[in-house]
């Protein structure tokens, strides 16, 4: 990576939408609890990281990129109240830590494979939620904050994909990849519901 990329601003972030809790559809309130679930989760998979990883470019990116994913979990926090949270969080923090360790006990190239997997299947998952919102024409600021959410994600990814040299992943990497998108769309499943 760069200089101009690993030093790239962070864009300035909205304030959470001050939106009245009874104004959202129900189909949004259990995709914000995917999405807080899911930044639960990817907090916790830099924290995985960090213990584990004692190479300093992995540790670099890890730090960088779970102060975002903090902020995104923030942003969620103020934006949807404890009750419509997951009941399953414990279970989302230990996944999410389990995530960023074991890729990190087999080296630089499987924590970047993990995030590119990760990231590639959360880019999805928002734009899902923002052509949702475009073709209902609703909530413009909730929309802004997911799309800054989302590109932010894209970031990540492509860092990452870059610094894993993803193009040329072997087998058990491209395996592993897959396993973790499947297990991150079983994941937003359940968040959705619980």
């Amino acid at each position: 990576m760069d200089a101009a990329t690993r030093d790239r601003p962070t864009p300035h972030r909205p304030a959470p939408p001050r939106t009245d809790r009874s104004a959202l559809p129900p189909w949004l309130v259990a995709e914000l609890r995917s999405d807080h679930a899911g930044e639960t989760g990817a907090v916790m998979i830099y924290r995985g990281i960090l213990a584990v990883s004692r190479d300093p470019a992995v540790r670099d990116f890890a730090e960088r990129h779970k102060a975002t994913e903090q902020g995104h979990l923030d942003l969620l926090d103020a934006l949807l109240p404890p009750s419509d949270r997951s009941r399953l969080l414990p279970l989302w923090r230990l996944a999410g830590w389990l995530t960023g360790a074991l890729p990190a006990l087999f080296g630089p190239r499987a924590v970047f494979a993990t995030i590119d997997a990760v990231e590639s299947f959360v880019d999805h998952h928002y734009q899902a939620q923002i052509d949702r919102l475009d073709a209902e024409r609703i909530l413009p600021e909730i929309r802004a904050l997911l799309e800054q959410c989302r590109i932010e994600e894209v970031h990540h990814r492509d860092e990452a994909r870059e610094a894993g040299e993803g193009p040329r992943y072997g087998a058990a990497l491209r395996l592993w990849g897959r396993i973790v998108g499947a297990g991150s769309a079983a994941a937003v499943a359940a968040a959705r519901r619980i």
